[in-house]
């Protein structure tokens, strides 16, 4: 329990029960959260997730999950062509949803669980895990304190060599295969986390033999003049770092950028102003789990590291991004 809220801490129940599912609930578990319930489409994959990580409850539907009386919030851990409808699910019986990025497939989906999330006055809140890490949290006390100067650029890259079977789920435009939701959504977010919605925005893309993006690369221009790069490949792995670059300093993430690691604030005549270590136990899901516990607790209902209408525009954002490469979605209800 977080022991410090000014209510008891929620009750967490896990809709689905894939490989992130899993390694929310380890994370879960680490920081000593309330792990309720689970529900999977079939009983018998809830029972072994359940006797996985100890869980007492394990329903054999999602329905049987979001009607769950002793579960306040529910991680959505489906594929992104679900998470809209899984997300509506769990809003609709009361209860507050922390979904899996992306946020949804578009950005229309995602101003309807914005929507019912306001109607219902739930936390909506996309699983964004990197924005609570603690060298993220360091980084924007950084950037708010003015130590880089006029920020000039953003760079970052999220590249990995990940299975090319075409009926796997990266590579299925039916279930929102492609690099860019699953991979290009990190850096993208990392370069809005600094610089804003981005003004201009231009994309290229190799589209694999499924149609789905295989490598994503996108050049943008945001307020005040500062460029951005991001490059995002499921074919091949890369150095995953990032770089803020500033008039007077910058700041260097390590390897993996996005997970818990290492950056230094480096200024422009090469003196090392700071290196910061934030590697942690777990994967390091935990810190997204106890900033949704604290939005409910505080009764602000929405993150101050990403705000819902942020998440919103970032899926505006990548619909422009996938009208540029030609990716559409063949289940896209709009």
């Amino acid at each position: 329990m977080t022991g410090h809220s000014p209510q008891p801490a929620l009750r967490w129940g896990i809709l689905a029960t894939g490989g992130i599912a899993a390694a929310f609930a380890a994370d879960l578990r680490t920081a000593g959260l309330d792990l309720a319930a689970v529900g999977s489409r079939s009983q018998d994959s809830a029972d072994a997730f359940a006797a996985r990580f100890d869980i007492p409850r394990a329903h054999g539907s999602y329905e049987a999950l979001a009607t769950d009386p002793e579960v306040d919030i529910i991680y959505v851990a489906t594929p992104h062509p679900m998470h809209h409808a899984d997300a509506r699910l769990a809003l609709e019986n009361g209860k507050h949803v922390l979904i899996e990025k992306a946020l949804t497939l578009n950005r229309a989906e995602a101003e309807d669980l914005a929507a019912l999330g306001r109607e219902k006055g739930l936390l909506v809140m996309e699983a964004m895990w990197t924005r609570y890490l603690p060298h993220m949290v360091r980084l924007r006390e950084i950037l708010a304190a003015g130590t880089l100067g006029e920020i000039r650029a953003v760079s970052a890259d999220h590249t990995q060599s990940l299975p090319t079977d075409p009926a796997h789920r990266l590579n299925a435009l039916e279930l929102g295969g492609g690099a860019l939701l699953d991979l290009g959504i990190y850096p993208i977010s990392f370069v809005v986390a600094v610089l804003g919605i981005p003004l201009t925005v231009q994309a290229s893309a190799r589209l694999a033999e499924t149609g789905a993006d295989a490598e994503v690369a996108t050049v943008m221009t945001h307020e005040g003049g500062a460029i951005s790069t991001t490059l995002s490949s499921s074919r091949a792995a890369g150095p995953n770092t990032a770089v803020v670059l500033g008039s007077t300093a910058r700041v260097e993430i390590d390897r993996v950028w996005y997970a818990p690691t290492v950056f230094r604030v480096v200024s422009a005549d090469g003196t090392v102003l700071e290196e910061f270590d934030g590697r942690t136990e777990g994967r390091g899901m935990q810190f997204e789990a106890l900033a949704a516990e604290r939005f409910v607790a505080d009764g602000s209902l929405d993150s101050d590291a990403l705000p819902l209408a942020e998440s919103v525009a970032i899926m505006g954002l990548l619909d422009g991004i996938r009208a540029q490469i030609g990716v559409r979605y063949p289940n896209e209800n709009v």
